[in-house]
């Protein structure tokens, strides 16, 4: 039983969260996707390797994306927020009084607005390919991928699996002009002004070789989060944690074990 993964459906703010469980250690923690992702596409290695004696391991499909459809995906000003909102009050549901947050991409700009706006819940924080601003230069990568027929195969044929080719272009295309409406705020603000107040122990992990987010953004980060670390690793790109899933394990366990 101990290894098995199970799925599931719960009702979370109106809305039903569909989520993957594994392991029954005494330290939760949940894991956040990227854009257009699911705990199906986004963490095969994590939910079937991490420590399932030491964690207790929940990976989330946001509302919109993977089996949390309906509803349909949107990208109203508040999105991050409310993966945020919809992410806590899932684990509560749970039961869960206290977790770890291991969040990538998207899914690492929802985790640093949870754990900044729920300090009491949260444990510790593990981030990689997140930003907390969005720059002119973001913009230019993130329109490079608006349109999916130019993505590679290996890496649109899961999500026209998962979605169909339809749903798939139009929220790829709607999450572009979602992100990109952070461009228009002071700094280009997504969550800025919120890492003051991340108190919980902050470990950046960043790919040297990361095509969509530049190792500025996890510099950043490590100067605003007080006494977070900063792990590089050279031949990461934006997948890190799948493509080098042994040694990712590795160093977060040992993050999230160290007292």
């Amino acid at each position: 039983m101990s290894t098995s993964i199970t799925s599931a459906k719960i009702k979370v703010n109106g809305v039903h969260l569909h989520y993957q469980q594994t392991g029954q250690g005494d330290h939760a923690v949940l894991l956040l996707p990227g854009m257009l992702g699911s705990s199906q596409s986004d963490f095969g290695p994590q939910l079937k390797s991490m420590n399932k004696q030491l964690f207790t391991i929940v990976a989330w499909d946001p509302r919109g994306y993977g089996h949390s459809i309906p509803p349909v995906r949107d990208f109203p000003p508040d999105f991050f927020e409310r993966d945020a909102r919809d992410a806590v009050d899932l684990m509560q549901a749970l039961k869960f009084k206290k977790f770890s947050l291991l969040g990538w991409s998207d899914g690492g700009i929802t985790a640093l607005i949870a754990a900044a706006k729920h300090p009491a819940l949260i444990y510790k924080l593990v981030v990689w390919g997140a930003n907390a601003v969005v720059t002119q230069e973001d913009l230019k990568l993130y329109n490079a991928i608006r349109d999916v027929s130019k993505w590679s195969e290996k890496v649109r044929k899961p999500m026209e699996e998962m979605y169909g080719h339809e749903y798939f272009a139009k929220t790829c295309e709607a999450w572009v002009d979602g992100i990109s409406q952070f461009a228009d705020k002071a700094d280009g603000n997504i969550c800025q002004h919120l890492l003051p107040h991340i108190k919980c122990p902050t470990f950046i992990i960043h790919g040297g070789k990361d095509p969509l987010v530049p190792q500025l953004h996890a510099e950043y980060l490590h100067k605003h989060i007080k006494e977070s670390r900063l792990f590089l690793m050279p031949e990461g790109k934006h997948n890190l944690h799948l493509r080098f899933a042994e040694e990712f394990n590795k160093v977060v366990e040992n993050f999230l074990r160290q007292t």
